[in-house]
C-alpha cells in the first residue's frame, strides 16, 4: 500500500453555489485550497481531479426519480420540484446544480476506491461530507449524499465493515438512513442536540434497524459544549467503538461548524479542538482500520476565520506534514482573503487553546454534569447492543 496520501480537488467545485445570500458560501473551499498551497502542503500531497459520480454510482445511495429530478432542476432552476427539497431556501435550485453535485460526489468515491485499492494510505475531500441529502431528496444544503456514496462504494467493492465518524454540529441524518438497516456499517455522530438544532434527529435511542441494533450511534451534546467537553466526549465513544468494530476503512465528516464563531449552530468549540479530534481520527486510523482513511469535509459558515484554517489542519495531517498551531500564516494568503471578501484574515493556524486538555472518561465521570449525562444517554443506548459496556 502506498503511503502517500491524495488531495481530491478540482477546482468547478467551487460551482457549487445555491447564491449570494446562501450561508453556504463556495469561498470557503477556494480560499482552504489556497491556504494549503500557501503552507506548502501541496508539495506532500498528490493533488488528483476525479470524474464526476455517474448515474450508476449515484443510484448507489439515491432513487432513480430524485436524480432525475435534479437534473431537470439543473437545466431549469425555475421549475425545480419542492417535493424533492429542491428549489427550497435551504437548497435553491441553480443552473448546473446536476454537474457539481456530482462532481462533488465524484471526488469522494474516488477518494474511497484510492484507499480500498491501496493507491492512497489517506485521501481528503474538504469539499465533501454532504451528509444529510436523502435517497430521496436534498436537505440542508445537500444535494447528493458524496458521504454515504463513498461508504457504498466501499462496500460494493467488498469492504464488509466500514465505520463513518461525523463530528459536524448537525446530525449525519442522511448517512444514517442510507445504512439504518446495513450491519456492515456503523455510523457515529456528534452533534448539538436536536432540541435545539437542525435537523432535529441524533437522539440516543436512535440505534438502526432491528436487523442492524447497534450500527448507529449517537451523541447529542447539550448547547454550549466547548473544547474539554467535547473531546471528552469524542474519546469517551469513538475509541471503543472502533477498537470493537475493527473496520476495514475509517470514512470521517468534519464539518467545521462546531466552532464557536460559527452563525448557525450553538457549541464553543476552537479551531484548536477541532485539530485534536481530526489528530485523533487518524490515529484511530491508523489503530484499527490499517490507516485506511477517508476524510470529508462537511458543514461550516465561518467562511473566513474557521473553515480554510480547520480544513487546511485537515489536509496537513492526511499529508504527514501537521501545521503547528502556532504557524503564523502567509501575508499572501491574507490579502488575497481581503481581496475576495473584503474581510481581514486570521493570523496564525490556532485561537490560542492548544493544548486541549480533557478529562479520560476511564477516570470517573459525574451524573449531574450535562455533557456526561449525554455520554451516559449515548453508552446506555447503544453500547449494550454491540456487547460493550454502558
Amino acid at each position: 500500500m502506498s503511503g502517500r496520501a491524495q488531495l481530491m480537488w478540482d477546482e468547478a467545485v467551487t460551482g457549487y453555489d445555491f447564491g449570494p445570500d446562501h450561508p453556504m458560501d463556495p469561498v470557503r473551499l477556494a480560499l482552504t485550497r489556497r491556504l494549503v498551497d500557501a503552507l506548502g502542503l501541496d508539495r506532500h500531497i498528490e493533488v488528483v481531479a476525479a470524474k464526476p459520480a455517474g448515474d450508476s454510482t449515484l443510484r448507489l445511495v439515491h432513487r432513480e426519480d430524485y436524480v432525475q429530478a435534479v437534473k431537470a432542476a439543473s437545466a431549469d432552476p425555475a421549475g425545480a420540484d419542492v417535493a424533492y427539497g429542491l428549489g427550497t431556501v435551504d437548497d435553491p435550485a441553480f443552473a448546473g446544480m446536476h454537474e457539481v453535485s456530482a462532481l462533488i460526489a465524484g471526488q469522494s468515491v474516488a477518494a474511497a476506491e484510492a484507499v480500498w485499492r491501496g493507491d492512497a494510505l489517506h485521501a481528503v475531500n474538504f469539499a465533501g461530507g454532504l451528509h444529510h441529502a436523502m435517497p430521496g431528496a436534498a436537505s440542508g444544503f445537500c444535494v447528493y449524499n458524496d458521504a454515504a456514496l463513498a461508504i457504498a462504494r466501499l462496500l460494493e467493492l467488498g469492504a464488509q465493515r466500514v465505520a463513518y465518524v461525523d463530528v459536524d454540529v448537525h446530525h449525519g441524518d442522511g448517512v444514517q438512513a442510507a445504512f439504518w438497516e446495513d450491519p456492515r456499517v456503523l455510523t457515529v455522530s456528534l452533534h448539538e442536540h436536536p432540541r435545539t438544532l437542525f435537523p432535529q434527529t441524533g437522539w440516543p435511542q436512535e440505534t438502526g434497524a432491528p436487523n442492524a441494533e447497534g450500527s448507529a450511534v449517537n451523541l447529542a451534546l447539550p448547547a454550549g459544549t466547548a473544547d474539554t467537553g467535547w473531546v471528552r466526549a469524542f474519546h469517551a465513544v469513538v475509541p471503543e467503538l472502533l477498537a470493537d468494530f475493527r473496520p476495514q476503512v475509517l470514512v470521517t465528516q468534519h464539518g467545521a461548524d462546531t466552532h464557536v464563531e460559527d452563525p448557525l449552530a450553538h457549541l464553543a468549540v476552537s479551531l484548536d479542538a477541532q485539530r485534536a479530534v481530526q489528530s485523533a481520527c487518524h490515529d484511530l486510523a491508523h489503530a484499527y482500520a490499517d490507516g485506511r482513511w477517508v476524510a470529508l469535509g462537511g458543514g461550516g459558515y465561518a467562511v473566513v476565520d474557521v473553515v480554510p484554517r480547520s480544513w487546511t489542519h485537515l489536509v496537513a495531517i492526511a499529508a504527514g506534514r501537521p501545521v503547528a498551531p502556532e504557524t503564523v500564516i502567509p501575508e499572501s494568503w491574507r490579502q488575497e482573503v481581503y481581496a475576495r471578501t473584503r474581510q481581514l484574515a486570521p493570523a496564525r493556524m490556532t485561537d490560542g487553546r492548544w493544548p486541549v486538555p480533557y478529562a479520560d472518561w476511564q477516570a470517573g465521570y459525574d451524573p449531574a454534569d450535562r455533557l456526561d449525562q449525554a455520554v451516559i444517554a449515548t453508552r446506555k443506548a447503544a453500547f449494550p447492543l454491540r456487547g460493550l459496556l454502558a
